[in-house]
């Protein structure tokens, strides 16, 4: 199953996603009591407003104003003033709500990233995935904070009004209610749009983050090969579909709001129509009448508002299926519970054919080769035979289907994955460094202990330790996003003292010296050496000076070990490596 395959979203209601959303509140249940009670105070005011001006009315009715008039004006203000407490409990407290259920989803989303398979990265643009960690838990505070607020706020007050109108006059409130189906059946069809609309905005808005991540990151091939049209028309494609969905919801929410009002003013005014009917209103006062009609009218805010919030909690709920879809992918399969302790560092690939997710064919095909341990291991041949697989395998980065890879005598699987990578170091042929300082960098993940000596030793045998001295802040100097603040040269070696700081028994070289100029590389070569010593190593290579002295070398070509032997058998047989070597010497 690829990564596209897995993320993409099964259908689910509505409602379900959403009281998924709503489960995060839970261990804030007792912020929520307290944003709750705050709206629901809100919402008794309105109410409240309506009944004083009944009072008001029969107080002028009846001529007894003199003795109302302080009490009047105070009960207003006790009305707002208790409005506005209502209204700074439920917005606030709600607003903690909201963003500690992001903070929830963000830091949920960023540990399953950590716990996907590598096929969901290699086949995945990272610009899609910051979009869901950003854009789409943006989304989701809409749902959680405005959503929730106008829901609870306007709808308490709904509930009010309504249950005051049936105290005054049940008969006319009724009445009145046989409008809201319509209103359900036209806020229920604009729901639908509305998040068919938020999931291509969605989607569109993970184009502009794949193009712009993308233009960003190779900006330095962008200008030498004149690319920006070509970057700048794709952006603006992707921009354009991402204001064409906009502007479709836009027009689905401007036309939603004005039906409903529409539909809530034909109601009002057949509720007007029918109050003037003297066997309806026969038992009123001119203040119930008057209150009536007020509260009536009340309606029309928090009912416009009600329709207004569901083209956001739309938007949420569109948010929200896909970083569940996210968060409930499958994670990387680690069925092996041994431990692998200060392994020895025997290696057999066993029968191991391996094929890609998204490829249609075998990458690998029927591997036999033992490495035993405390030996080295050369990986060489064209570009794309699989040389950097076979080497991926032994970390499992990524698992083998057909046959196996056996580590200590055991198949790999069945050790768990912590301890399996805890014995393995690596040096990548592409680089990645973090955005720290050069200390941050060597000493990272499980080295964090390392003491400063430990660290600098590791600088020295890896040929880093001299750049390192002539910064500015020796250690402490901050590398900048993947090491670009250092050369090449510089960034491989910080890679090379990390690995050596591991001191792990078995050690993976990918192309460890591509990046370094001559005399740097026999500097290195000198500390790989030595660290290779007493440890098994897998060294993929390009240039062949670099592994004559490996025990084994293993010619790889589409899939295939074609030559196995050390590089004087090889030579002798005068087959493929004999030809890749000759074919160097005279480069050289």
């Amino acid at each position: 199953m690829t990564a596209q395959d897995q993320q993409a979203p099964t259908k689910k209601s509505g409602v379900k996603i959403y009281l998924r959303l709503l489960s995060y509140i839970k261990s804030q249940w007792l912020v929520f009591l307290v944003s709750v009670m705050g709206y629901m105070l809100y919402g008794a005011m309105e109410p409240a407003l309506a009944a004083q001006l009944k009072y008001i009315v029969d107080v002028v009715s009846t001529g007894s104003i003199e003795e109302n008039r302080l009490l009047i004006p105070a009960t207003i203000l006790a009305i707002i003033f208790l409005r506005g407490i209502g209204t700074f409990f439920g917005s606030y407290f709600m607003a903690i709500i909201a963003n500690k259920v992001v903070y929830d989803l963000r830091t949920t989303m960023f540990d399953k990233l950590g716990l996907l398979p590598t096929s969901y990265y290699s086949e995945m643009p990272s610009g899609r995935l910051l979009s869901k960690l950003t854009y789409d838990t943006e989304q989701v505070i809409g749902a959680v904070t405005s959503a929730v607020k106008t829901l609870l706020r306007e709808g308490l007050t709904v509930v009010g009004l309504l249950g005051y109108m049936l105290y005054v006059n049940w008969k006319l409130s009724i009445l009145f209610l046989l409008i809201i189906p319509i209103i359900g059946y036209v806020v229920s069809y604009a729901s639908k749009r509305f998040r068919k609309l938020s999931k291509r905005i969605q989607n569109a808005m993970g184009g502009v983050s794949d193009v712009a991540s993308e233009s960003i990151k190779g900006h330095e091939v962008v200008k030498i090969f004149g690319g920006f049209e070509y970057e700048r028309d794709r952006f603006r494609q992707a921009a354009g579909d991402n204001r064409r969905s906009q502007l479709k919801m836009e027009l689905t929410k401007a036309l939603n709001i004005p039906v409903v009002q529409f539909l809530v003013a034909i109601s009002l005014a057949i509720l007007i129509w029918l109050a003037l009917d003297p066997n309806l209103s026969q038992h009123m006062s001119a203040g119930d009448f008057v209150s009536f009609i007020t509260a009536a009218g009340m309606l029309s805010k928090p009912a416009r508002q009600l329709t207004d919030v569901n083209s956001t909690l739309q938007k949420g709920i569109a948010a929200a299926q896909s970083i569940f879809d996210f968060i409930d992918m499958d994670e990387e399969e680690d069925r092996g519970v041994k431990p692998l302790g200060n392994a020895k560092g025997d290696i057999e690939w066993r029968n191991l054919s391996f094929q890609y997710p998204s490829s249609e064919r075998l990458t690998l095909d029927n591997i036999n080769l033992v490495l035993p341990a405390g030996k080295t291991l050369a990986l060489v041949g064209r570009s794309g035979g699989g040389k950097s697989t076979l080497a991926n395998l032994v970390p499992r980065l990524y698992d083998v289907a057909d046959g196996g890879l056996y580590i200590d005598g055991l198949d790999s699987r069945e050790y768990s994955l912590k301890s399996l990578r805890s014995q393995i170091a690596l040096v990548n042929q592409n680089v990645v460094l973090f955005n720290g300082s050069i200390r941050e960098n060597i000493a990272y993940g499980y080295l964090r202990g390392a003491s400063e000596e430990e660290v600098i030793a590791a600088a020295k045998a890896a040929n880093a330790w001299e750049f390192i001295q002539g910064l500015d802040q020796g250690l402490d100097t901050m590398v900048g996003e993947n090491g670009v603040l250092l050369s090449g040269g510089q960034r491989q070696r910080i890679a090379i003292a990390r690995a050596i700081l591991k001191n792990a028994p078995i050690l993976i070289l990918d192309e460890a010296t591509s990046a370094l100029d001559t005399e740097s590389e026999r500097a290195i070569q000198q500390a790989l050496d030595s660290l290779m010593k007493n440890r098994t190593t897998i060294a993929i290579a390009h240039r062949l000076s670099t592994i004559e002295n490996a025990d084994i070398i293993a010619v790889v070509d589409h899939g295939s070990i074609i030559e196995v032997g050390s590089h004087h058998e090889l030579l002798a047989q005068n087959g493929a490596y004999a030809q890749l070597h000759q074919k160097q010497f005279n480069e050289e």
